[in-house]
Order: structure tokens, then C-alpha cells, then sequence
């Protein structure tokens, strides 16, 4: 039977925090499955020039902060720090080199700019700032996937980073771009990374925010968008219709025409069309968290034809108020897409991972009774019987309120698989109650689950309740 652990990541020198650290993100090492590194919207609690990541060395267990991400610092005139923008983390498979897409705090927060930094460290416990290998604007939502490929030289790593390009927006619309280095480990910046336009179509204004990758062994890379081909550009609340795509390249984007060889069964345009015509309220609230651009995809390790997808939208269309979840397979390299799993209504942040023995994992975050509850299923026969369903939190959605800052949870949670095993994590309220923890919990903060109050770093009480990463881990 698997085991299941589930670690409020804040430590327990920050016990006196209550920020809003949502939108999380998590890396583990392939070659050393006990170093991890989880990221979330966690400014220094010292207000430095540099953001944190939390790094843990024994499983997930314990976690650290180590400041190393530029973009940094507090508010003009106060004392109040500010976090990096959006985030992600990847290791290469050997060799322990770290790599990350941000956007920078810095400019985001100072000057209203959006600016992808892509960065580097050859070690995730380096106490040295992380290389800054990339800077472009405006750019939004970096998604960073990696891998190690022998070579005649040695070990290279291939890093993908998928984000929403708007410099490409003028003069055209076409914003979802990969970033690509089939060689990133210790080249001088910008280490071979090159931005590839993978929208062939002519989408309303831009693409969807997600830019979404999964990498197979063999060197094909999957990249899932959503064009948006209608919106009327409402405030504060936009009606988009999209379509759903899937691009491949066969070879870790290194020929001449980068994600083109999945042509579109009816119009062989370069990018498989998954699902069209769908529609979300893009900016509508639903338990205090924004929606729009939910989207995830997965390839299985052991056979790089057989690829999962999940996203949401609106199925009651402009006078709905769902968010319904759906999840599709492909077992012939996206050409042909059929359903996997029952459709499931007021869902936010699908994440699918699948392990080293086609176990398909799906983690989600369901609205209902006034309730976020994170939930993590597990399927090897994709969705013909029940799968075991595991419920890792669950607590009220309208505690803390959310004072207007979005995103609440964040636009994503993040699950994948090393091995048999599965990780993830997630954002959610932080108050320290067994019954909101089905799995069990552990707090490195300091908390009281009789009186279920957040004590400050000396013990006392009166912290209030707020948005913590939590990491979980399944354990075949």
C-alpha cells in the first residue's frame, strides 16, 4: 500500500509569518530524490535583493530557505518585502544543476514590467546568487522542464521553458513560445537558449497565459497552448472562446522547424487541435481564486506515443458558473485525442504526472460547499475503474480573505514523478487542524492543533491564518 506525507513548508523561524505564499512549484532531484527545491510568492523576510527558494535535503521532511533569486525587496517607503514573480524550478536529470524561469520582483513590482530572467546553479544548496542566463519582456508564466543526454563531451542538459512570449505580439498575436538550450549546463549566458514562436494560427490578441511541456527520454517534447480565437476584452472579467493545442517535436527542438511535426489531422497545420470552441470567463472568481488558463500534459516514461491532457473551461459557456475539468489521452503522439476520465465541475489546477510503471497521477483543486479541497488521484487503468482518490487538505475557502491580492491559490499546482513516486505541492489556508489534514501533516512552524492557532517564533499566539505552500509525497 502506498504511504502517503503531507509538509507545511514554512519554517519554523518564519512561524510569525502570514503572507500570502501561494502559487507553489516544486523540483526534484532524479539523481538524489532527497534534494528538493519548492518555490512559491515568499518574499525574504529580510527584504534583501534576492527572493527565496525553499530547499530540503532529506526528503521533503525539513525545509530551508536559500535566497538566491535576483528580483528581490521591499515596497518604496515601507518595510514590507515583496516576492518574485512567477516562478518555476527544474533539475537536470545528472549532475545536480538547477534551473529556473522567473519573472523578475524587481520590475514587477517596481515598475509594472513583466521580465523573464531564465537562471542557473549548479547546486540547489548554493548559497550564490543564481546566473542570470536570459532577460526578455514582456513575457509571463514560465514553465521550466529539464533532462541529462550523454554526449561526445560528456553529459549535457536540454532545458524547455514554456511561457506566453508578447514581445511575438507585435506585429503578430502568435505569444505561446518555447525557450530552448540543448546544452545549458556551463556555457556563457544566454547558454544556447532560443525562443520558438509554436503558435501557427492566428489567435484574438495573444495566446492563453499557460505554455504548458512534457519531455520524454527519447528527445520528444510535447508543448500544450490554448489560442484564444475570440475576447471581448471586458473588464475586470474577459469571455474568451479558445482552442486547445498540442505541438511535438520528435527530436528536443533541435532541427531547423522546432514543434512541427504534430500536424492537425484535418488541416495539417503544424499543432494537433485537442479541443475547440471552448469558452471561460477569464478572470472570474470562484472561492476567492481567479480562473482561466488551467491546463496540464504528461507523457508516460516508458512509451512516448502515450500522452495524457487536462484543462478546464466553462461548459455552462457566458451565463455559466462552472469551471469543469476535462482529461483526454492520446496513444499515437497527439494525433487523436479520446476521453480518459468523467468530466468534473468546479475544478482549478489540474496537474498530471505519470511514473516509471504508467501509473497515471492527477492532482486538483476542488470548490465545493464553500470548501478547497486538494485531492490526488491515481490511475493504471486510465480512469475504466475508480481510482484511488486521496484527499490531502481541505479547509474553508473563505478563510484567510484574500483582500483583493491574486491570485489566492496560485494559477497552478505542481505534480511529478521520480521514479515509482509521486510529489507535488500546493498552496492552501494554513490553519492547524488534523480534520483539515485526511493524510496527516507536519508543520515545521510552530502550531497548535488542540487550539488550532498559529504561534508566533516565541510561542505565543495571535499569527493569523494565511496561504502556505504544502508539499506532499507518494510513496509506492
Amino acid at each position: 500500500m502506498p504511504t502517503f506525507k503531507v509538509v507545511n513548508l514554512t519554517p519554523k523561524s518564519l512561524s510569525g509569518e502570514a503572507e500570502h505564499d501561494a502559487e507553489p512549484f516544486l523540483a526534484v532531484n532524479p539523481e538524489n530524490p532527497a534534494e528538493m527545491v519548492a518555490t512559491a510568492f515568499t518574499p525574504d523576510p529580510m527584504g534583501g535583493g534576492f527572493a527565496p527558494v525553499y530547499v530540503s535535503t532529506d526528503g521533503g521532511n525539513t525545509w530551508a530557505l536559500n535566497t538566491i533569486v535576483p528580483g528581490g525587496g521591499v515596497f518604496p517607503g515601507t518595510t514590507q518585502p515583496f516576492a518574485t514573480g512567477d516562478i518555476t524550478v527544474a533539475f537536470a536529470d545528472r549532475g545536480g544543476a538547477l534551473y529556473a524561469g522567473i519573472l523578475n520582483g524587481q520590475a514587477a513590482f517596481l515598475q509594472n514590467r513583466t521580465v523573464l530572467q531564465i537562471l542557473r546553479t549548479p547546486s540547489a544548496t548554493s548559497t550564490a546568487a543564481m546566473q542570470v542566463l536570459v532577460n526578455r519582456e514582456p513575457v509571463d508564466q514560465p514553465w521550466v522542464i529539464a533532462d541529462t543526454v550523454a554526449g561526445d563531451g560528456g553529459d549535457r542538459d536540454r532545458v524547455f521553458i514554456g511561457n506566453n512570449n508578447f514581445k511575438h505580439r507585435i506585429p503578430s498575436p502568435k505569444s505561446a513560445t518555447v525557450d530552448v538550450s540543448g546544452d545549458a549546463r556551463t556555457a556563457p549566458a544566454p547558454a544556447g537558449f532560443t525562443p520558438f514562436g509554436i503558435e501557427q494560427r492566428t489567435p484574438a490578441g495573444q495566446d492563453g497565459p499557460p505554455v504548458r511541456l512534457a519531455l520524454h527520454a527519447d528527445g520528444t517534447v510535447y508543448a500544450a497552448f490554448e489560442c484564444w480565437t475570440a475576447n471581448d476584452h471586458g473588464q475586470p472579467i474577459s469571455n474568451v472562446t479558445f482552442d486547445v493545442v498540442v505541438t511535438r517535436d520528435d527530436s528536443a527542438a533541435s532541427g531547423a522547424n522546432p514543434f512541427e511535426d504534430l500536424k492537425d489531422a484535418t488541416t495539417s497545420t503544424p499543432g494537433q487541435l485537442v479541443a475547440t470552441d471552448r469558452f471561460v470567463a477569464f478572470n472570474a472568481i470562484m472561492g476567492q481564486e481567479r480562473l482561466g488558463g488551467d491546463l496540464t500534459i504528461a507523457v508516460d516514461p516508458r512509451d512516448a506515443n502515450s500522452v495524457w491532457i487536462a484543462w478546464c473551461d466553462r461548459v455552462g459557456g457566458p451565463s455559466g458558473t462552472d469551471n469543469t475539468m476535462h482529461v483526454q489521452r492520446s496513444t499515437d503522439r497527439g494525433q487523436t485525442w479520446t476521453q480518459a476520465r468523467a468530466d468534473l465541475a468546479d475544478v482549478k489546477n489540474p496537474a498530471l504526472a505519470v511514473n516509471s510503471e504508467g501509473l497515471v497521477g492527477l492532482a486538483y483543486q476542488l470548490f465545493a460547499d464553500n470548501q478547497w479541497t486538494t485531492i490526488l488521484e491515481t490511475t493504471a487503468d486510465n480512469w475504466q475503474n475508480d481510482p484511488e482518490t486521496t484527499k490531502l487538505h481541505q479547509a474553508p475557502a473563505n478563510v484567510p480573505d484574500s483582500g483583493g491580492q491574486l491570485p489566492y491559490l496560485g494559477d497552478y499546482i505542481r505534480l511529478l514523478a521520480v521514479g515509482s513516486d509521486f510529489y507535488g505541492v500546493f498552496a492552501g489556508n494554513n490553519t492547524p487542524d488534523n480534520a483539515n489534514f485526511p493524510v496527516g501533516v507536519s508543520y515545521q512552524r510552530n502550531a497548535d492543533f488542540t487550539t488550532h492557532q498559529l504561534l508566533d517564533v516565541d510561542g505565543t499566539p495571535g499569527v493569523q491564518i494565511s496561504i502556505d505552500p504544502f508539499f506532499f509525497h507518494r510513496a509506492a
